[in-house]
């Protein structure tokens, strides 16, 4: 198969399972727009990328807030990529609490694809919050902030530019909300 078939493919596929949602905020932000962020800020901060990785990138959210399910991604991007999109999906049957700490406490046991995926994320999070979220008050938008900040922290010492990323990101959000 041909990379770059791989890479649209996927995009096709998150664009067809993402179809109807919309980013929360004020802007109604087709979702498709935000795997295209984050495989952006990859493709922008890594020398040395992989297809794989990209193509989990575009679909770390499909099986997680879509009704694509972990054997449709083997069937059509085969066995790693579903590895590494469940590794960076989150089990929404559990509370938002759980699943949050579940994230920090296993940050560091990712495998270092997941582990730049999950920086790239939390980075557009945190910049979409600021931009586009005006429904959240601050202290929500603090919160999200420092939970992604202990996320994170399990995942540094992979990628220094993309990890400059995010720290810009939190120092744009203190900018933004004042000292936290």
């Amino acid at each position: 198969m041909n990379s770059l078939n791989d890479l649209t493919k996927a995009y096709e596929f998150a664009a067809q399972k993402h179809t109807y949602q919309r980013r929360k905020g004020v802007r109604d932000i087709p979702y498709i727009n935000h795997p295209i962020e984050v495989v952006n800020l990859l493709a922008h901060t890594i020398q040395n990328l992989n297809n794989s990785l990209l193509i989990a990138a575009v679909l770390h959210d499909t099986i997680e807030d879509t009704d694509a399910t972990p054997e449709e991604v083997e069937q059509l991007f085969g066995v790693d990529i579903k590895n590494l999109v469940l590794e960076v999906t989150d089990d929404m049957q559990l509370a938002k609490e759980i699943r949050r700490r579940k994230q920090v406490e296993g940050a560091n046991a990712l495998s270092d694809e997941a582990k730049l995926i999950k920086i790239a994320d939390k980075t557009c999070n945190i910049l979409d919050i600021l931009t586009t979220r005006i429904e959240w008050n601050r202290s929500r938008k603090v919160e999200y902030v420092l939970w992604a900040k202990e996320v994170v922290k399990g995942c540094r010492g992979i990628n220094h530019l993309l990890e400059d990323e995010f720290d810009k990101a939190v120092e744009l959000a203190r900018q933004v909300l004042g000292e936290f």
